[in-house]
């Protein structure tokens, strides 16, 4: 499935729909795309790893289906699962007459359809978000192998249903735990990092417009040396943005950009310990 722009086309529509992506992001994606294989985002949380899909799902013109992990997740919350109680009143209805069939309980009727069984059906007008991979067990990982590698999967009362061509799909991790090799092979890895002091500013300024030129030059130099700090969370982008936008609404009120940006801390960093380490190592 070669993509629909070419790696400096995709470039331009990125951060025309406001994503700030760095080349190497811009190569990962568009490589994935040329060559039907689904991508795997690393870092820490608050990168931008989530947008990415959602990003890449409006320059398409997709719908992005968003599969959130957490432990426990199986392929009835992934996959499919049926309509329990239209297959009991389909029961019901079905003894009157003395024609129940078991294969009719499992007609595409009583099927719900969830993200993993949504994309291979709509494999051309989807972006399949599979979020926090990280938080799901060993056992999900490998449910999701068959899926990864042939774009596929056997659902034991229909058989085996396959895409019609390469899903784009988006695997996201903060890497909370380490995940196998298997799944690691199936996909294209890339690595989104903290961005660079010029990027980062460039980021503010497009999603905080109103913050003054001083302002976010304050802001990234602070936003740089509070990362450097050994904190429980380091601020992710995400984070920046709040908090320039907060910065900003404060300062619209009558507070001077110094105080305003003081006062907004609380959107950047979370946790009390973190504040005090701030505090004590006077970055602001």
């Amino acid at each position: 499935m070669p993509s629909p722009l070419t790696q400096d086309q995709l470039d331009a529509e990125l951060a025309a729909a406001g994503y700030l992506a760095d080349e190497t992001l811009v190569t990962a994606l568009y490589l994935a795309l040329e060559l039907g294989k689904p991508l795997l985002l690393e870092g820490v949380p608050g990168v931008g790893k989530t947008e990415v899909a959602k990003t890449l799902a409006t320059i398409l013109g997709r719908e992005c289906l968003r599969l959130q992990c957490y432990e426990g997740i199986d392929s009835t919350k992934a996959l499919y699962d049926w309509d329990h109680a239209r297959q009991l009143l389909h029961v019901r209805v079905a003894e009157r007459t003395g024609t129940v069939e078991t294969s009719d309980l499992y007609a595409e009727e009583f099927l719900i359809e969830m993200p993993l069984l949504k994309a291979l059906r709509n494999a051309s007008a989807t972006v399949l978000l599979i979020d926090e991979i990280d938080r799901a067990d060993d056992a999900f990982e490998a449910f999701l192998l068959e899926f990864l590698s042939d774009f596929q999967i056997s659902i034991p009362e229909i058989g085996t249903i396959r895409a019609t061509q390469p899903v784009v799909a988006i695997l996201t991790s903060n890497r909370t735990r380490e995940l196998h090799d298997a799944l690691r092979r199936r996909c294209l890895y890339h690595w989104i990092d903290y961005p660079e002091r010029a990027r980062e500013r460039a980021i503010i300024e497009r999603h905080a417009p109103g913050v003054a030129a001083e302002a976010a030059e304050v802001l990234v130099d602070a936003v740089a040396g509070i990362r450097r700090l050994p904190l429980i969370k380091r601020p992710g982008i995400s984070e920046s943005i709040d908090w320039a936008r907060a910065a900003e609404v404060l300062h619209r009120d009558g507070a001077a950009w110094p105080e305003a940006l003081q006062r907004s801390l609380g959107l950047l960093v979370k946790d009390q310990e973190d504040f005090a380490a701030i505090q004590k190592a006077g970055v602001l």
